[in-house]
């Protein structure tokens, strides 16, 4: 998967309509933690509070003009993906139906729903939602909204040029990874600018799919999923994504939930901002590998902020004096 430069400010161009371009800012007292420049890309700012948004309002636009005569929408999330589409969709005048797992993040489910999309939650995890909500739109006739595509990835790069464009040169950046567009989106802006950043991956421990693949140079798949982490809990990973991964990422590590959970708390006491688990993962994976970052400009992912309420508590409760910089 390859984009010109041209492509890539023509999606960011579009996704700005109703996106507006959000900040990137070097914390100092992030820096102070890990030993090197630490500069974030605050996805949390976004009219969803994630990332994602910018990928349905790209894939949508170019659905609406290959099939004008669309009936509407399905898509299968927990959360983020969905509330994307569901966006995209209003701003559309499309009908959306998104699809969530049991035990789903309550906040998002109220905000899909604020957006005009209808909400059907079934399924243990996010893979039983999945075939739920292909098997929906196959019996409504309805337009099957993928988690991974090129359109997905073409928007969600207008990320990666903001933060090119005005973090200067980065030596690396650390990304969460769920299914795996927000760092596909990197790999294509890196490699169109033709710069040297290395890109790394970050993955709960208890949802190792892409570090495996990685490992294995293969897609592996995993059985169960152990994770507070909606945002990357993936048990199947996306074959085409794990293919982009393996050859550009420079690596795919893994953090612990007590790692991300610290990180959160780190993030707000520090930056005054709130992240999901999965906003903080880029966070603590950087916080793990500070050993291999001393004296460089790093950059790190803030993918979201859409943590629930149970979660604000867990991140309240964590003692941080031992981390004062």
């Amino acid at each position: 998967m390859r984009f010109t430069s041209e492509d890539l400010l023509a999606a960011a161009a579009l996704v700005h309509q109703i996106v507006p371009p959000t900040q990137q800012y070097p914390w100092p007292l992030l820096a102070k933690h890990v030993g090197c420049e630490v500069w974030v890309k605050h996805e949390n700012h976004t009219p969803t509070g994630a990332f994602k948004v910018r990928g349905g309002v790209i894939y949508l636009s170019a659905l609406k003009t290959r099939e004008p005569n669309c009936k509407g929408v399905i898509a299968a999330t927990t959360g983020n993906h969905g509330q994307s589409i569901a966006l995209a969709a209003k701003s559309l005048n499309l009908p959306s139906i998104i699809v969530v797992p049991e035990g789903n993040n309550p906040e998002k489910n109220r905000a899909m729903v604020a957006q005009g999309s209808e909400l059907i939650v079934h399924g243990q995890d996010f893979q039983e939602a999945l075939e739920h909500a292909e098997d929906l739109a196959h019996e409504h006739h309805m337009h099957m909204v993928p988690s991974f595509d090129p359109d997905l990835v073409k928007g969600v790069a207008s990320y990666a040029l903001e933060l090119f464009q005005n973090a200067g040169k980065l030596d690396s950046i650390y990304v969460p990874i769920g299914l795996g567009t927000g760092l596909c989106g990197l790999i294509c802006v890196r490699n169109a600018l033709n710069l040297k950043t290395e890109l790394i991956g970050v993955q709960a421990e208890g949802a190792p799919s892409y570090a495996l693949s990685f490992a294995s140079k293969k897609p592996v798949s995993t059985n169960r999923i152990d994770t507070f982490a909606a945002g990357l809990a993936t048990r199947i990973p996306d074959i085409h994504a794990v293919d982009i991964i393996n050859q550009n990422a420079a690596r795919v590590i893994t953090v612990s939930d007590a790692e991300i959970l610290r990180a959160q708390a780190l993030l707000l006491r520090d930056t005054h901002n709130l992240s999901e688990p999965a906003g903080a993962a880029a966070y603590a994976g950087l916080l793990k590998e500070r050993h291999l970052m001393s004296h460089k400009r790093v950059g790190i992912v803030l993918s979201g902020g859409n943590a629930d309420i149970a979660n604000v508590r867990a991140i309240a409760g964590i003692d941080l004096n031992s981390d004062d910089p």
